[in-house]
């Protein structure tokens, strides 16, 4: 299964947010609570955290109104199925957001260019 949909299908922005870098300390209590979330460690002491993972986890992954979506492959991924507005896409974005804030206290910032 591919990660990314077929341009040709589906339209999509690829990987639309970047993975947070949180303190250790953070980590640790989430890894508590989460003794399976994936991580990486940072040079800097701090440990980056997936946001496909942290998104996947808030209960985004497939979830679709008529015009945009979360792909169903991968959480990290916005789709738009046609006739919607790139208004939708970053309405969407902001509610991904501020969900993976309220369940995790962790904010995920947009990696595509917003134009």
């Amino acid at each position: 299964d591919a990660k990314l949909p077929d341009d040709k299908q589906i339209g999509s922005a690829g990987s639309f947010f970047k993975n947070p870098v949180i303190e250790k300390a953070q980590f640790e209590a989430l890894q508590k609570q989460y003794p399976d979330i994936p991580h990486y460690d940072e040079p800097n002491g701090k440990v980056k955290v997936p946001a496909g993972w942290l998104i996947e986890h808030a209960s985004w992954k497939g979830w679709r109104n008529e015009h945009v979506g979360v792909y169903d492959k991968q959480a990290l991924v916005l789709v738009h199925y046609g006739g919607g507005s790139g208004h939708e896409i970053m309405e969407l974005s902001q509610r991904i957001q501020n969900s993976v804030k309220a369940a995790f206290g962790i904010v995920i910032s947009p990696e595509v260019n917003i134009v």
